[in-house]
């Protein structure tokens, strides 16, 4: 069957995701072609990767990187772009068919919103979009007719084990957790973890930021957020369970208890490939999972009493609002004041929580809502930060 090409913007290119969507798209010169490049500041990677891939559009962040991109690529038909409004703009171009959001944290919310608005269909690696103003993302893309295609390996299970499922409600989904570098340590242990731990994670290799929140299980809760949204189900209907192994990436328990899991070896390619070619299935000769190869598949529960941010993240979803847009921004403060070594890895819980107590709840918040919430959270977690740094 011959299968249209679909353009691509990739907003978040030279980071874990972005790089690896590249690396699909190569496997596959047929079936994708890559419209948009994005990075915030690695001009280098992002030059390099344009004289490869040659989009129609390349945006750098930083725009006092701007003259550096644009002479690099002045030889060659690539419109060069700076500044976050870029990102707003590039995602509406006709010549984009699909857009990847591979950006991290908050970053990814208003280009996405912008993208569904006009129509583009959404492969989602950025869950803090769903977890900031799932509320507003959900309905509109319902609205605007845009699927949300998952690539978080978790959602992707998720979405695949529902196929040929819309008329079986369900009853619960389960995320499986790898449990990170510090499963079954405990709190005494991880007063004392340093970042160059925390970044060694057993079964993955991801950036930075994500790879702290696996350690600290808040990847876990942004991810039961993402989920609720995703699969319109409540806090009641999910479960997280350890799973060292990685897997089964998760599961979908139905009315009559029977449960269907997705499996394969831990490689993000497979969930992105499957977003970027929905609904078809491309060939790879990626390794195959053998039964033999893993004899022991494990599953225990998650220690939240220990790991408090899968916890604090289940309550963010349970008082909706602006909670979890209040929850994330924290986090995003916790997160790069551990990776500065100006607060130890439990402080990371003790931030967000106070946040979460000291922030201005909303029940019914709007996209303006959101922004601010997400500004006035920064500020409160950054002053908690200057007033208990190391």
């Amino acid at each position: 069957m011959v299968v249209a090409q679909k353009h691509i913007a990739i907003l978040g290119s030279t980071g874990s995701i972005g790089t690896q969507t590249l690396e699909v798209i190569s496997l596959h010169p047929q079936q994708f072609k890559v419209a948009v490049l994005t990075a915030q500041s690695n001009a280098v990677l992002l030059i390099q990767q344009a004289l490869e891939f040659l989009p129609f559009h390349v945006v750098i962040g930083d725009e006092s990187q701007y003259s550096h991109v644009k002479q690099a690529l002045a030889h060659l038909p690539i419109e060069v772009h700076a500044g976050a409004k870029s990102l707003e703009y590039v995602v509406c171009l006709d010549e984009v068919d699909v857009v990847l959001t591979a950006l991290v944290g908050y970053a990814g919310l208003l280009p996405t919103v912008r993208a569904i608005e006009a129509k583009k269909p959404i492969a989602l690696a950025n869950k803090e979009t769903l977890v900031v103003a799932g509320a507003l993302i959900m309905p509109l893309a319902a609205k605007m007719g845009v699927p949300i295609l998952p690539v978080d390996s978790e959602h992707s299970a998720i979405f695949q084990c529902l196929m040929g499922e819309s008329h079986n409600p369900i009853e619960k989904v389960i995320l499986t957790a790898s449990g990170g570098p510090f499963r079954s340590w405990k709190r005494e242990q991880l007063a004392k973890v340093t970042r160059e731990q925390a970044l060694k994670h057993p079964n993955w290799t991801m950036g930075a930021k994500i790879t702290i929140d696996s350690a600290s299980l808040m990847n876990k809760g942004l991810e039961v957020i993402e989920a609720a949204w995703l699969f319109q189900v409540k806090a009641s209907q999910i479960d997280v369970v350890v799973h060292p192994q990685s897997i089964v990436h998760s599961l979908v328990q139905f009315q009559d208890g029977s449960i269907k899991a997705q499996l394969g070896l831990p490689d993000m390619k497979l969930p992105i490939q499957f977003a970027l070619a929905y609904p078809n299935r491309l060939e790879v000769d990626f390794p195959r999972f053998n039964f033999a190869a893993y004899p022991n598949l494990t599953f225990e529960e998650p220690d939240m009493a220990t790991f408090r941010n899968l916890g604090l993240a289940f309550e963010a979803l349970d008082k909706g609002g602006n909670m979890p847009c209040i929850l994330n921004a924290a986090n995003e403060i916790a997160v790069a004041a551990f990776l500065a070594d100006k607060i130890g890895f439990l402080e990371m819980s003790d931030l967000i929580s106070e946040t979460m107590e000291r922030g201005t709840f909303l029940e019914n918040p709007t996209l303006e809502d959101y922004v601010q919430s997400d500004q006035l959270s920064r500020e409160l977690a950054t002053q908690w930060v200057v007033n208990n740094s190391k």
